[in-house]
């Protein structure tokens, strides 16, 4: 297995991460198995050798070759056992490594320890946590082969397996084989079921978040990563903290709600800092560059992007990287460059990771329609139809309404791209944020500016303003001014009024502005009651108002 990233569609779900002994000398030879039951006197001399491939290769003397070669032609059953004594030492030396690796080194490496740690272990309950922790590896690096056969190890071992986790790494098993195989209906019984997990091992939890997020449920998968860090707050260990504030910051993010992932981003990313493990602090850095993507910092964006891409280069983490990378093309987008957008994602799409894929297609099919790659937006627009198709998404369905009506060939009837567009808006799921249901109002705004609609033009760009205004996504915001400016209606703040504060205290003004108590704020976005009263003290000083009440009525005067 190359040493591509590890991630699954929504994060790997790697079991918890144990310390323990350092792996012994020559780990990379480790005394094999000797097979006493052979009809020679002596002991089989074999060694567990890594080849350059990356592959292992039981090594054995030329005599012994031999007869192993007639054993093969007469038919004979070649049994090879584990020796007494040491091996199973080192399969939990080698586990042991696996993990550690995964904290800050190359998962390629880590693949390499628990593959060998399977290999070595005759306890089927450690082979077993080996070979899973090989299959979430190979998952997350995007690699087909060596993940369906660690699964296909997993699987054997685990009908030795008498205790609680055969059932849930069973269907969690089986769940990813049949997404593997491009077979969604499968998988979604097998996830349901390890998504409805009862268990506060935080594998068990880590398993479950990964399950929720696959299924496109985030909600459940928020619950979850909150039982996660509880269980990891009451052992006091900043690692499963860390772990669990990634699964819960992704799954804010997947939901919409961008201010409550990056504050669990942040406090994640110190968590991370905390234990060492800086492959998950990259994550963290990843999912801020992607808040910092919706509320139009480009500075940010590139300061955070750039940590995660500097750690996911280094040591192959696929979907940190794809994530940093989407950022900065969200960003391009933000700014009015879809040709860098298109450029950026067009790698991705066609060679990144095959369950991050499906997620950037949204993406990619919008700025390849808006920069003339007529047929690179088309191919997208037909694979995000059957990503759609498969019910993994719940985004999905508004987000191919929207491309859908972006990249309408020329000469279809305007009446059809503007059920098009209406569909998208009408499909946002509620309770998402306003992103990207004001991402589809804007286009449909520039639409009916263009065919000459200004009344209902305004409408919706209006409403579209408001949106990114909510969530703080300032360049978007000011994209909606713009046309608004151009049907030759109001275009809402000037600088010096709302648009002089910054995302958050915009976020924080408009909740006032609607009666929330400062508490009520706080809880709403994830922050302190203090840090609320700094920023409200600072929103009053920027917009000179004295009150609650003049800031509701000058945040009720503006468009």
């Amino acid at each position: 297995m190359g040493r591509r990233a590890p991630e699954h569609p929504a994060r790997a779900a790697a079991p918890a991460r144990p310390t323990g002994p350092p792996p012994p000398a020559g780990a990379d030879a480790l005394p094999g198995p000797r097979d006493r039951d052979h009809r020679t006197d002596a002991p089989l001399p074999a060694t567990l050798r890594r080849l350059d491939d990356g592959s292992l290769a039981l090594v054995v003397t030329p005599a012994d070759a031999r007869l192993l070669d007639g054993a093969g032609r007469s038919g004979t059953t070649v049994t090879v056992r584990i020796a007494d004594g040491g091996n199973e030492d080192a399969a939990r030396a080698a586990l042991a490594r696996g993990h550690r690796i995964l904290a800050d080194g190359p998962l390629g490496d880590a693949y390499a320890a628990f593959t060998l740690a399977g290999a070595l272990a005759a306890e089927p309950g450690l082979a077993l946590t080996a070979h899973t922790a090989a299959a979430d590896t190979a998952w997350a690096a995007g690699d087909r082969a060596a993940c369906e056969s660690a699964i296909g190890a997993a699987l054997a071992t685990a009908r030795l397996v008498s205790d609680s986790r055969r059932s849930q790494l069973g269907d969690y098993l089986r769940g990813l084989a049949a997404l593997l195989r491009e077979a969604p209906e499968d998988a979604i019984g097998h996830l349901r079921r390890v998504a409805a997990c009862g268990d506060d091992a935080p594998d068990a939890l880590h398993r479950a978040a990964a399950a929720a997020l696959i299924l496109g449920d985030a909600d459940t998968a928020c619950r979850i990563g909150l039982r996660a860090l509880a269980v990891a707050h009451d052992r006091d260990r900043p690692d499963l903290t860390a772990t669990a504030l990634e699964y819960l910051a992704y799954a804010e993010m997947r939901a919409g709600r961008h201010a409550r992932a990056r504050a669990h981003a942040r406090d994640g990313l110190a968590a991370a800092r905390r234990a060492g493990h800086a492959n998950t602090a990259a994550h963290h850095h990843a999912v801020l560059a992607m808040s910092a993507s919706v509320e139009g910092d480009t500075a940010d964006v590139e300061t955070q992007a750039g940590a995660a891409l500097a750690t996911a280069r280094r040591c192959g983490l696929g979907q940190t990287g794809a994530l940093a990378e989407w950022a900065l093309a969200r960003s391009d987008l933000a700014r009015g460059a879809p040709d860098a957008a298109a450029a950026r994602l067009a790698g991705l799409v066609r060679q990144g990771h095959f369950a991050v894929r499906p997620l950037l297609l949204p993406c990619f099919a919008e700025a390849a329609a808006l920069s003339g790659r007529e047929p690179d937006s088309r191919t997208a627009v037909e694979e995000l139809r059957r990503w759609a198709a498969s019910g993994l998404d719940p985004a999905a369905g508004a987000q191919l309404a929207r491309v859908e009506a972006l990249t309408a060939a020329p000469g279809t009837a305007p009446e059809a791209v503007d059920a098009r567009f209406r569909r998208a808006i009408s499909l946002h799921p509620n309770g998402a944020g306003d992103f990207e249901r004001a991402r589809s109002q804007l286009h449909y705004g520039k639409w009916l500016r263009r065919r000459r609609r200004p009344l209902l033009a305004r409408a919706v760009l209006r409403d579209a303003l408001h949106g990114f205004e909510r969530c703080g996504a300032v360049l978007w915001a000011d994209q909606a001014r713009q046309e608004l400016r151009a049907t030759g209606g109001p275009s809402g703040a000037e600088p010096g009024a709302l648009a002089a504060l910054t995302p958050q205290q915009l976020r924080i003004a408009r909740l006032v502005a609607t009666g929330a108590t400062n508490r009520e704020v706080a809880r709403s976005l994830s922050l302190s009651v203090r840090t609320v009263d700094h920023h409200l003290r600072n929103v009053f000083a920027a917009l000179g108002v004295r009150s609650r009440v003049e800031l509701a009525r000058l945040v009720a005067e503006t468009p």
